[in-house]
């Protein structure tokens, strides 16, 4: 217990001193949510990383997945880094940067509003990123209450104040700097745990052969088996597992959705230069592929310990069940003191990332999409600032709150929030950076799309799983997008032509990256 609190009292210190130090560099808006665009290519690199993956990945999803899937779950990891990241990078990265420059717009709801010409969008866009940010922050602290359950003789509510107050106070006081800065260290940490619970885990279980082998003798459970592949032997050892359907489902998920979330593509907002595009490009991926990959091939193994207490569960109505939050919190349970301590604060600094993200996202979201178009117009930039202070405090509130009560099973939240909101932003989003011919009845379209299907789903499920109902919203967005913009009445082409023109300003680079003439 002391090495475990000793290495959170540590990690508490350097988190609260970089929001001290980063405390001159939040004095206006443009710094405060986007530290004044000049966010160099290792800091937003782990920026992007560290607030893709948390506690919901680490406990939730790899527990969950890697129980269904067995090993064939680390594809769910290597998409999230080739296309969550790689390709997330080289399609919007650039793109992003040049356009939101050219509207000045420093959020996802303000670039809808901006790029097409709509104050609605804004205003609507804001309303729906703050809603669904919600459901995705409950299931961050669900994870971090499965751990403690497993590391701490405490109560779990302790924990959560704690790590709300500090996130808080380091978001207050140093805005997007403190936060980029605390994810650089924060994503140390993470690959240095994840690196050591994996050797770990698989040593206790007598090396990796041996837990190879003794999870291909484990027999097909036929509720995570597609029909066509029962019978099979081995299949949770296998190339693609016992679902390989189920499993795209959850890759489109994980890693398109990134596509489309505020508090992720906002990252690409603050880049400083070129270099720092193609440096966080590769950085994020090498950095996606160590923590998405160590943590779904980790959860691979859960079926290992299947006779542990705490994993099967008896529902409510009796029949019975997994307790999939658990798996991975019973697998680290026999570490030594030393890798658990590691281990809880690799998840605090995942969570916190992810959490310091979420809530500066929402905070600037309502105040500058919603309270200052809407209700006073003429807002001095201090007063914005402080107004956005004041709101990270109300979302953290908001959140610790639903943390005493959280719901059961984290997947589950994930699926909801990333449906809705890249449903609803990530067809747009994308077209809008490419195409001139994107309308906005198109954009309209997406948001009833994403939002009402979600909704719609929740209540009357017409696809039983939350994530392939998310993973088919985002693709039917992608397709219905430029379907609806050939039909309906087109944008403004001298205003259009004007955003674009960031394209096409003629800058001069050394020959080593140009041949020339």
């Amino acid at each position: 217990m002391v090495i475990k609190i000793a290495l959170l009292v540590v990690f508490f210190s350097v988190m609260l001193g970089i929001g001290v130090y980063s405390r001159n560099k939040a004095k206006n808006v443009n710094d405060y949510v986007l530290g004044g665009r000049t966010v160099g290519p290792w800091i937003s690199a782990f920026a992007f990383g560290t607030s893709y993956f948390s506690s919901v990945v680490f406990i939730g999803y790899a527990g969950q997945f890697g129980w269904k899937f067995g090993l064939s779950s680390t594809w769910i990891g290597l998409g999230n880094a080739f296309i969550g990241s790689l390709l997330a990078w080289l399609v919007l990265g650039r793109r992003t940067r040049l356009m939101t420059q050219k509207l000045d717009a420093k959020t996802m709801p303000e670039y809808f509003g901006k790029r097409f010409d709509s104050k609605a969008l804004r205003v609507v866009g804001s309303v729906v990123a703050f809603i669904f940010l919600v459901p995705y922050t409950a299931g961050v602290y669900n994870g971090l209450s499965r751990l403690f359950g497993m590391a701490f003789d405490i109560d779990y509510r302790i924990c959560v104040i704690v790590m709300a107050l500090l996130t808080g106070a380091y978001v207050v006081i140093g805005g997007y700097m403190a936060t980029a800065l605390n994810d650089f260290v924060q994503g140390i940490i993470m690959l240095i745990g994840i690196c050591a619970v994996i050797f770990a885990v698989l040593n206790g279980q007598g090396g990796f052969l041996n837990a190879v082998k003794e999870l291909s003798n484990i027999a097909t459970d036929p509720a995570v088996t597609t029909p066509a592949l029962q019978e099979s032997q081995g299949l949770f050892a296998s190339f693609f597992g016992p679902d390989p359907l189920a499993l795209l489902g959850v890759i489109v998920l994980t890693s398109l959705g990134t596509w489309g979330l505020p508090q992720m593509v906002q990252k690409f907002y603050a880049i400083k230069d070129e270099k720092a595009v193609k440096t966080g490009t590769v950085v994020s991926t090498f950095f996606a592929i160590i923590i998405a990959g160590g943590c779904y091939f980790l959860g691979g193994f859960g079926r290992l310990f299947g006779g542990e207490p705490g994993i099967h569960i008896t529902n409510a109505d009796g029949t019975p069940g997994i307790a999939f939050d658990n798996i991975v919190p019973t697998m680290l349970s026999t570490l030594p003191d030393i890798l658990i301590g590691i281990v809880v604060v690799l998840v605090f600094s995942a969570s916190m990332s992810t959490l310091s993200s979420l809530v500066l996202t929402s905070s600037s979201t309502l105040t500058l999409d919603l309270i200052k178009p809407v209700l006073k117009k003429d807002m001095k930039e201090k007063t914005q600032v402080r107004l956005m202070q004041v709101l990270v405090m109300v979302f953290i509130i908001i959140s610790v709150v639903i943390a005493f009560n959280p719901p059961t099973f984290i997947a589950q939240l994930m699926g909801y929030s990333w449906g809705a909101l890249a449903g609803a932003f990530l067809a747009p989003f994308m077209y809008g950076l490419y195409s001139k011919k994107i309308t906005s009845a198109a954009v309209w379209t997406s948001y009833i799309l994403g939002v009402g299907f979600t909704v719609v789903n929740m209540f009357f499920p017409i696809i039983q799983s939350p994530i392939n109902a998310g993973a088919v919203t985002m693709v039917a967005g992608l397709i219905i997008v430029p379907i609806v913009s050939a039909i309906t009445p087109k944008p403004d082409q001298g205003k259009v032509e004007e955003m674009f023109t960031c394209y096409e300003k003629t800058v001069t680079v050394p020959e080593r990256e140009n041949l020339g003439s």
